[in-house]
């Protein structure tokens, strides 16, 4: 006779059980999930799109989940138009094809797109919803500032690249393109616009975009492609803000470390630009054929003591010049050696060839033993450290990694 009172309860607990679901479902989010038939018009049609690359099993992934699904939420309040922003996801166990377009090589992987077109840059950023939804902010704000005085120009900050254009109007073609192009290359750049009668005296035969190097003393260098053609500006840009020699941060380590590419790096002191200058330009005279094979790089000395420490060097022996191979470190025997036509180019080619790694094992390479030399030459192979900055490398503590295998070198 009791089951009466037991009933409602049930029904109360069924009830609870249904409301709890109801405000935790996922699917209450706006997260498109995209497949090989969707994903390149919902990517094209959107301004940003925030994609999360994961795999159900990854317990990673799965930590995620929710968060992103509450970001999504958040953001969505904010920009409801789908146009502005997509949030999105890609289960790469079903979906292989699209995680070997996109080159996936750690779950959870965050990119981040525009129009269509991959960013360089991943959301590396904390996993909590304010950080996440602040990300995205930061992404809609405006890469582009307007000029309000020409004076302005004389006050800029000449340690940075500026890109600036002057325009007859904001409803231009060439003027969309332009921020199109300030939107991809917003954090390498500084993007600049005048308007109208302002920069009628810059425009003197029609729109015109120049860009200024850092250096008080360097020259202007003007764009002389056309302005609405994307590829075009956005090649041109992209060689002016992005240099061949990349300053490596604690911030862009783990991105670095994650293109796969060995690092040969200059350690310098950070008020020793001389150095640097000198770096850059043989590196850019020696070295052009070798970039997609080898990351060019310089370091502040007194941020990365460990490294220096590493190959057994201290800040008071900087500049100094290393290949990370992400085995072992190799040291460029000294910094004046610059001067020496090709010296640089041939440290390279020694790592691409095996011979740093093979002198490590074996010693001094025979070839490079003086004849009647070799039989008083005593075998005495090298002892380069073991990388350093491979452990700037995403952590196994906060992804899985599907393939952390490279070539010995």
């Amino acid at each position: 006779m009791k089951l009466p009172a037991v009933l409602p309860s049930l029904e109360f607990n069924y009830i609870t059980i249904l409301l709890v679901t109801w405000f935790y479902n996922p699917s209450r989010s706006e997260i498109t999930s995209l497949d090989s038939g969707n994903i390149d018009e919902t990517l094209n049609n959107a301004d940003v799109a925030l994609v999360n690359f994961y795999a159900d099993w990854c317990r990673f992934s799965q930590m995620l989940h929710p968060i992103f699904e509450e970001s999504s939420n958040v953001v969505r309040e904010e920009f409801p138009d789908l146009k502005q922003v997509v949030f999105a996801r890609v289960d790469c166990d079903q979906h292989s094809d699209i995680a070997m377009r996109y080159r996936i090589s750690k779950y959870p992987t965050l990119k981040l797109f525009r129009n269509g077109m991959m960013m360089k840059r991943e959301y590396r950023g904390q996993r909590s919803v304010s950080a996440i939804a602040d990300f995205i902010r930061q992404q809609k704000v405006d890469p582009v500032k307007e000029i309000h005085d020409l004076e302005e120009l004389k006050t800029l900050d000449r340690s940075k690249r500026h890109i600036i254009g002057f325009f007859e109007g904001k409803d231009s073609e060439n003027y969309r393109t332009f921020e199109k192009v300030a939107n991809i290359l917003r954090d390498d750049g500084v993007f600049l616009a005048a308007h109208g009668s302002l920069s009628k005296p810059e425009r003197f035969s029609g729109d015109n975009v120049i860009y200024k190097p850092p250096g008080e003393n360097s020259p202007d260098m003007v764009y002389l492609g056309s302005l609405s053609h994307f590829d075009l500006i956005y090649a041109w840009a992209q060689d002016k803000c992005v240099p061949m020699v990349r300053e490596i941060t604690f911030e862009n380590g783990e991105e670095l470390t994650e293109e796969g590419l060995p690092f040969l790096i200059m350690f310098h002191l950070k008020e020793d630009t001389e150095s640097l200058e000198k770096f850059q330009h043989e590196v850019a005279r020696q070295l052009i054929g070798e970039k997609g094979t080898i990351n060019f790089l310089h370091a502040d000395c007194e941020k990365f003591r460990h490294p220096l420490l590493h190959i057994q060097k201290t800040p008071a022996d900087c500049p100094v010049i290393a290949i990370d191979s992400f085995r072992h470190m190799y040291v460029f025997p000294d910094f004046s050696d610059l001067n020496v036509p090709g010296k640089l180019k041939q440290f390279v080619q020694d790592l691409h060839s095996g011979k740093l790694h093979r002198e490590f094992h074996h010693g001094p390479d025979p070839t490079d033993v003086t004849p009647g030399q070799q039989d008083n030459q005593e075998e005495v192979a090298s002892n380069p450290p073991e990388s350093s900055f491979q452990k700037l490398a995403p952590s196994e503590t906060r992804y899985t990694i599907l393939n952390r295998d490279r070539d010995e070198l």
